[in-house]
């Protein structure tokens, strides 16, 4: 039973991870603050006692380390973020503070109690600023320019974990995430498309969509990023990796296969684009099969489907 920790272990993906890794029998030591997690998200992850522990903590805490000592996880995932481009603009010292510095903050402790590896997520939607060429390929980061400080701060980390591999011994595998989707994504959240029109829809409330929706992204179902992740555990060592469908589908034809799937036919208002939206997205996922054996499996229309169920379900 190989001990674990998820930083963000009551959000969106990583509680969606932390029940995967117990359904493997590891132990899992889940962190998260509560500013975007959901206690209701642990309810499966309890059910399984003393394998799990969840802590209400922040990745800057002074007390993350006596936790990292007690426990001694052998592998972290790192998902704890400000994740929101707009909060980004917003406040950037914010973004810089919980990004970068939690990040640092985290990966300090690792390498304290010597722990083997940390794969951490980082954004494939925003760190390669508007691509020259899609889909989009992990080489392009080096010379890449961020549209916000959220992709800045996400880009950043990377350096930062290759520093660590390099003079502390710290291996690592860094996961360039799409527009993830599915599942316990909080239709009331700033981010998340997927879930904001369809927790909308739902509720027959119109949905605005920012710009003139032509705008493209790259929409991944959360258990295959979760495959991802565990996947990583022992392979992708030092690598930026891509996690996606390759495949860009624009916020217009989202709108349109929820509203086929929940049944309306509610045409969307439009807003303005805000500053730091990228135009085109999807991302290369060839190094994702060579290097960590995966691919995606899930068809859009399919998981698209299950989060409608599961926002029904609320």
């Amino acid at each position: 039973m190989t001990t674990v920790l998820v930083t963000g272990g009551a959000g969106f993906i990583g509680s969606n991870l932390a029940d995967r890794l117990l359904a493997e029998d590891h132990r899992v030591i889940a962190v998260d603050d509560l500013s975007t997690g959901r206690i209701a998200n642990l309810a499966e992850a309890r059910a399984y006692g003393k394998a799990y522990t969840f802590f209400n903590m922040d990745s800057r805490a002074d007390g993350l380390l006596p936790l990292f000592e007690r426990h001694r996880p052998e592998v972290i995932f790192h998902l704890a973020a400000q994740a929101g481009v707009r909060p980004s603009l917003d406040d950037p010292t914010l973004d810089a503070s919980v990004n970068v510095m939690g990040s640092l903050n985290v990966l300090e402790c690792a390498a304290k109690v010597g722990a083997r590896k940390v794969v951490y997520a980082a954004s494939g939607g925003t760190v390669y600023g508007e691509p020259k060429r899609v889909p989009a390929k992990e080489s392009t980061a080096q010379g890449s320019f961020p549209m916000s400080p959220y992709g800045i701060s996400k880009k950043v980390v990377f350096d930062y974990l290759a520093f660590y591999q390099r003079y502390r011994g710290l291996d690592f595998t860094a996961l360039a995430l799409g527009n993830v989707y599915g599942p316990r994504q909080d239709p009331n959240g700033e981010a998340g498309a997927v879930s904001i029109f369809a927790g909308r829809l739902l509720a027959g409330e119109p949905c605005t969509i920012h710009g003139d929706g032509h705008q493209t992204r790259d929409y991944v179902f959360v258990d295959d990023v979760v495959h991802a992740f565990v996947q990583a555990m022992d392979r992708g060592s030092g690598k930026l990796i891509n996690i996606g469908t390759g495949l860009e589908t624009s916020v217009n034809g989202l709108y349109r296969l929820l509203a086929d799937i929940i049944g309306v036919e509610t045409e969307p208002d439009h807003g303005p684009l805000p500053p730091g939206e990228l135009r085109r997205i999807a991302l290369d996922i060839s190094l994702a099969a060579s290097a960590l054996a995966w691919k995606p499996w899930t068809h859009i229309e399919d998981g698209l489907a299950e989060t409608v169920a599961f926002l029904k379900g609320i």
